[in-house]
């Protein structure tokens, strides 16, 4: 798997869905499909040769069925809009490919595609962090983890959302034929070579609660009062509940318990701040309840992935050089 046919290149068969994102079917026709006596082999394939609808772009031209994945080396599936299952015959195309030994690829929301065929079953695989919970949920069988760039798992990889399949790209490059190939692939793409980190600084933290009634008002008054040290015991007494269903209200409107409610509701009021002031850490974490300007940072770092002034530089870059 993952290595060329006998005297051949190492044939990339890319197959577009309907409604494919253009932006996510650019990544591996430019990574993989322009090596002039290269590496690589490219055939871009569908289920219907002829017009294939493009979202975020015009038709697209394929001329390849479904049974260029027989002689593929790699079978990358790019997102598409709407990600409902595929059709019997792309699955199944998908299945046999993989059953011969072919390495299974997917970018951004072209991981439903592989979990439909299965074959995310007992793997870690990830998604566009927006459709995560939609992965996990759909295809309880797969560990998601949303805050990947990419996960390789041997013969089957996915990748993050967009621009993460360019980061999984390279890493295919750098794996077949080692980091001074890829190296040279990414400064022809004007891009690093390989980024540190993953999707999470990109990700919203869902911090709201669709509550109606109940503890609803205290939702709204945490929020506003983030900045004080608040308790378990504290938010049950201003909801007039016990500790005890409070606790299984919080689970029930946000999934949390309210100390883990009340952890992200901090850290993004810190983004927003670090997004959009020129604060120092120091009073960020201040106006957070985040404690100390150490112990913000190692909140922040554990739970967004990259340090506050890491983040800070790459959403707000004027405000950068704040201590």
């Amino acid at each position: 798997m993952g290595h060329p046919t006998p005297g051949g290149t190492h044939h990339v068969v890319v197959v577009a869905l309907e409604n494919v994102l253009a932006l996510d079917i650019g990544i591996p026709l430019q990574v993989f499909g322009s090596w002039p006596d290269g590496p690589y082999s490219m055939t871009l394939c569908t289920e219907r040769p002829g017009l294939v609808s493009m979202h975020g772009g015009p038709l697209l031209s394929v001329a390849a069925g479904l049974e260029a994945l027989e002689t593929a080396d790699t079978v990358m599936v790019p997102g598409y809009l709407e990600p409902d299952p595929p059709s019997a015959a792309v699955t199944d195309a998908l299945v046999a490919a993989a059953a011969r030994g072919s390495r299974m690829v997917s970018i951004c929301l072209g991981a439903f595609a592989l979990a439909a065929a299965g074959l995310l079953d007992g793997r870690r695989a990830t998604t566009h962090w927006r459709y995560a919970a939609a992965l996990a949920g759909q295809y309880p069988r797969v560990a998601v983890r949303p805050e990947a760039l990419y996960i390789d798992e041997g013969q089957v990889l996915t990748s993050g959302g967009v621009t993460a399949g360019l980061d999984l790209s390279l890493h295919l490059v750098r794996r077949d034929h080692g980091a001074r190939l890829a190296n040279q692939r990414a400064r022809l793409l004007v891009t690093a070579p390989h980024r540190t980190g993953g999707q999470a600084p990109f990700a919203d933290l869902p911090v709201t609660a669709d509550a109606a009634g109940g503890p609803a008002p205290v939702y709204e008054w945490a929020l506003r009062h983030l900045h004080q040290p608040l308790t378990v015991d504290q938010l049950a007494r201003r909801a007039g509940m016990s500790r005890r269903t409070l606790i299984r209200r919080f689970h029930a409107d946000t999934g949390r318990p309210p100390m883990r409610w009340l952890l992200d509701a901090r850290l993004g009021r810190a983004r927003e701040l670090l997004e959009s002031s020129d604060l120092t850490v120091e009073a960020v974490a201040r106006r957070c309840g985040l404690g100390t300007p150490a112990n913000f940072r190692t909140l922040f770092k554990a739970h967004v992935g990259v340090p506050p002034r890491t983040y800070r530089e790459t959403f707000n870059p004027t405000a950068a050089n704040s201590p």
